[in-house]
C-alpha cells in the first residue's frame, strides 16, 4: 500500500504553496496564455475553452484542474488534496487579476522561454511542498490504476491529444511550442527538485557526523 503524501498545515507550507502558485499563474498569463500557448493538458483545455466559448482563461484552467482533481481525490491524502485544490485556486485568482493582454516580448519564442522557465520555478515550489499544480496528471494516474501501467504514457497521450486538438483549431505551430514548454519547464522542476534533495543529503550527514 502506497503512504499517503501529507502536507503540514503550518503557515510556512500554505505561504509557500502561494509564492509557487503566483508565479505559476504569472507565467502563464503573462507569456503563455497571451500566444495561445498551453502549459499541459489543463493549461490547454483552458487555451480551448477561451478560444471556443470565450471563457476568461483564469476561470478555465481553474475548472479544468478542479474537475479532474475531483475525478481522483480518492487517490490522493486528504491534506494533498486541500493544498492542490489551494493553488489551482490562487494560480486561477492570479490570472484572472494580473491580466496581461499585452505581450511583453515582441517575439513569441522569447516569451516561450522566459514563460516556461518562470512556471518551471512555480511548480518546483508547489512539488516541493508536497502538492500538485493540478492538471491532467490526475487522469493519467487513474487510468495507470485501472489499466496496470505506467502513468508515463497515459500523461503523454492525453497530452498530445489536447495539444493537437489545440493545434488544430488554433495554430499548428502551437504543438510545437507546448511540447517545448513542457520540457524547458520540466528541466527547471528538475532542477529545483534536485537542489531539495541536496540540501537534506547535507543536513543528514550533518547530524551523522556530529553523532559520530
Amino acid at each position: 500500500m502506497k503512504k499517503e503524501m501529507q502536507v503540514p498545515y503550518d503557515f510556512k507550507t500554505y505561504f509557500m504553496i502561494t509564492i509557487g502558485a503566483i508565479i505559476q499563474g504569472l507565467a502563464m498569463d503573462i507569456f503563455l496564455f497571451p500566444n495561445n500557448i498551453p502549459s499541459g493538458g489543463a493549461g490547454g483545455i483552458a487555451v480551448l475553452m477561451n478560444y471556443l466559448f470565450h471563457i476568461p482563461t483564469g476561470v478555465a484552467l481553474w475548472i479544468a484542474n478542479f474537475s479532474m482533481l475531483l475525478a481522483g481525490i480518492r487517490w490522493l491524502g486528504n491534506s494533498s488534496a486541500i493544498g492542490t485544490m489551494y493553488s489551482i485556486s490562487v494560480a486561477a485568482i492570479t490570472i484572472q487579476v494580473f491580466d496581461f493582454p499585452v505581450h511583453i516580448f515582441t517575439n513569441v519564442w522569447i516569451d516561450l522561454f522566459v514563460g516556461s522557465f518562470i512556471l518551471g520555478i512555480g511548480i518546483g515550489i508547489l512539488l516541493k511542498q508536497g502538492v500538485s499544480n493540478g492538471g491532467v496528471g490526475v487522469l493519467a494516474l487513474i487510468i495507470a490504476k485501472y489499466r496496470n501501467i505506467a502513468p508515463g504514457t497515459p500523461l503523454f497521450l492525453i497530452n498530445g491529444a489536447i495539444f493537437l486538438l489545440t493545434a488544430s483549431l488554433i495554430s499548428w505551430e502551437i504543438i510545437f511550442q507546448a511540447l517545448f514548454s513542457q520540457w524547458l519547464s520540466s528541466k527547471i522542476v528538475d532542477l529545483i527538485y534536485d537542489f531539495h534533495l541536496a540540501s537534506n543529503v547535507v543536513v543528514i550527514q550533518s547530524v551523522t557526523i556530529r553523532k559520530k
